[in-house]
């Protein structure tokens, strides 16, 4: 009974070491504790006032006590973000006055991305300015600096800025709360404890996906509500998620991928490009993985969460791509970024110079002389088309916003130059799809040809490992588009063939955005960008030297079992949607008896996957 007791403690204590996870049985211990009073509370044919603030209150408590397993004190921090934006909200539902409105909501906007970017770019913006003006300035948490002067303690060290966890994806629900009250999409939440459950709940709360205030905050009055096929489908979410991260996310990534990462030189071109394939399943296995448990247990208590991936590796172009991963942020970033700039309409001084500080701050701060031209050529570009072209100012702008809309969700991804490379590589892949999906074959495969051509003469000129890689690349586009194109193109071969080569052309560029990607997670911010761009350089030189062809076999035959996932993995990805969706209901039409059984044999399944290093998800660093 004691060692009972002792657990249930520790359970509810905070131990940095020991975060709650929903891949550790300690989760799901905690979650039966929780959802044991929940039922207590929030089962009932009618939800009365009191019931409702009863059920919110306790949620937004049980949210703020996992939070508190997650991050400690930075709880705190969470309750001012809180706070912060129940008061703001009522504020401005009440103001008459639509300049003191727009100044209320401004506040609001202001004062959460000021906290995102302390705790979040503190050092990447030191490091910029350091660079810029030659100082040598350090950063310094005055957050604990002022907690040791308060406490007479030097318990909070005053030299480094910790990142809280969740923290970027509770900054943007607030931040829609705030602007989707201004712009009266929703009235103001009127009771704080229903405000805060909005804004900690739990399942989601740490990782996403982002929850909108105008899909979320209405399911806030809604009663309890748990369908035996609910009940069903919440419980496949869990299984699905838990198998894509302990099977797929962390078997791959121990197994190969971070060992390939870690040290790209010891390993050949083959290894190295494998690695950033299989990474593109490691990551979306991850997230997703997260994703799908956190809709199951929302489920379970009644809320929906909206959907987050929708197959994004069925993808045939990088447009397609960005409408299907991390819809959540996506659909955020358009609808307060994007679509605010200008969108697809015009764009102003803002767009414009969003750009170009990004772009000199970057040439300015990575030195590099191609970059540097580069940066030169796309501003001249730019210019002219403004002053010479008026008629083309309208495509121009939306060109601008969207690459503004990317290199911004890059950086909200981490704070270094890597992620913003990595967002602008996605922007450039969708301006360039842009422009082609409107010119003809003739431009296509003329196109091809002056850039394979191009490449291999500055390759024989500069001996590049870089413009090898993309010589291959572009000389492959223009054998299969010639080929593709010299087929009957309104048989169904040649339909499905166009279909197949769209969607691995797709994935492959996906995956080599996230060479930048990858090599920045999980590094300290002091460190960052020249660890991630020295490992990505390593990588590209690595894959664009000369291939072994013969050892392919003996290294697929040495990580086969990795090979072999991936494989199975992706297989399953690309089903069709219809088939999951049966597959799906069928499970939550099972007999409670039959479910049971097969959640138990997963569950041994999964055990056997278990590495003695648990891997923490991907998405618990933004």
């Amino acid at each position: 009974m004691n060692d009972l007791l002792t657990y249930i403690t520790q359970l509810f204590r905070f131990d940095s070491l020991h975060p709650l996870l929903f891949t550790q049985i300690h989760f799901w211990v905690f979650f039966m504790f929780v959802y044991i009073f929940y039922a207590f509370i929030a089962v009932g044919r009618n939800l009365t006032k009191h019931r409702r603030i009863c059920r919110n209150g306790y949620l937004f408590a049980v949210s703020l006590l996992f939070y508190y397993k997650t991050s400690g004190l930075f709880v705190l921090l969470l309750v001012f973000s809180t706070l912060l934006g129940w008061l703001l909200g009522v504020r401005i539902d009440h103001s008459l006055s639509q300049s003191r409105r727009k100044l209320l909501a401004c506040i609001g906007v202001a004062v959460n991305l000021l906290v995102l970017c302390y705790f979040k770019y503190a050092y990447f913006f030191t490091d910029i300015y350091n660079a810029t003006f030659g100082t040598d300035i350090h950063v310094v948490n005055h957050l604990a600096h002022w907690g040791n002067a308060a406490f007479h303690t030097e318990r909070f060290d005053a030299s480094i800025i910790l990142l809280p966890v969740g923290i970027s994806f509770y900054t943007f629900q607030n931040i829609s709360y705030i602007v989707d009250v201004y712009k009266r999409k929703i009235p103001h939440v009127g009771n704080i404890l229903d405000f805060g459950f909005y804004t900690s709940f739990f399942p989601q709360l740490v990782a996403g996906p982002i929850l909108r205030a105008d899909q979320f905050v209405p399911q806030l009055y809604k009663p309890f509500f748990l369908s035996r096929r609910h009940f069903g489908i919440a419980v496949f979410w869990i299984i699905n998620g838990l198998v894509k991260k302990l099977v797929l996310s962390d078997y791959l990534a121990v197994n190969f991928v971070d060992r390939i990462f870690d040290n790209p030189s010891l390993y050949t071109p083959f290894e190295n490009f494998s690695a950033l394939m299989l990474y593109s399943l490691q990551v979306y296995a991850d997230f997703s993985g997260y994703t799908d448990i956190a809709i199951g247990v929302a489920m379970l208590m009644g809320f929906y969460l909206p959907l987050n991936f929708r197959s994004p590796y069925k993808a045939k172009n990088p447009t397609d791509f960005w409408r299907r991963w991390h819809i959540s942020l996506s659909r955020w970033l358009r609808d307060y970024l994007y679509i605010p700039l200008g969108g697809n309409r015009t764009s102003g001084w803002l767009s414009y110079t969003l750009l170009a500080a990004t772009l000199a701050i970057a040439a300015f701060r990575l030195r590099s002389t191609l970059f540097t031209i580069a940066v030169i050529i796309v501003a001249i570009i730019i210019a002219a088309y403004y002053i010479f072209l008026p008629s083309k100012r309208r495509t121009l702008g939306t060109n601008v916003n969207n690459m503004d809309t990317m290199l911004l969700g890059g950086l909200w991804h981490g704070a270094s130059f890597n992620f913003i490379t990595w967002g602008g590589l996605n922007g450039i892949g969708i301006l360039i799809y842009k422009w082609w999906r409107n010119q003809g074959w003739i431009t296509h495969i003329l196109t091809l040809a002056a850039t394979t051509l191009t490449l291999y003469i500055l390759k024989t000129v500069f001996h590049a490992p870089l413009l090898n890689m993309l010589f291959f690349t572009s000389m492959l586009c223009f054998i299969v588009y010639t080929i593709l194109h010299l087929l009957p193109q309104t048989c169904n071969f040649t339909k499905r063939s166009w279909t197949v080569w769209f969607t691995l052309l797709t994935f492959v560029f996906i995956s080599f955005t996230r060479l930048f990607f990858r090599s920045g997670s999980n590094l300290d911010p002091a460190e960052a960008n020249e660890m991630a761009w020295l490992t990505a350089s390593l990588m590209v030189g690595q894959i664009g030297s000369h291939w072994n062809l013969p050892q392919i076999p003996e290294i697929i035959a040495t990580y086969w079992k990795p090979f072999s996932l991936f494989i199975v993995g992706m297989a399953i990805h690309w089903l069709p949607e219809h088939f999951k969706r049966r597959y799906r209901i069928w499970f939550a039409a099972m007999p409670l008896w039959l479910m049971g059984i097969v959640v138990v044999v997963t569950v041994f399944i999964l055990y056997q996957f278990v590495t003695a290093d648990l891997q923490p998800f991907i998405y618990f660093q933004f």
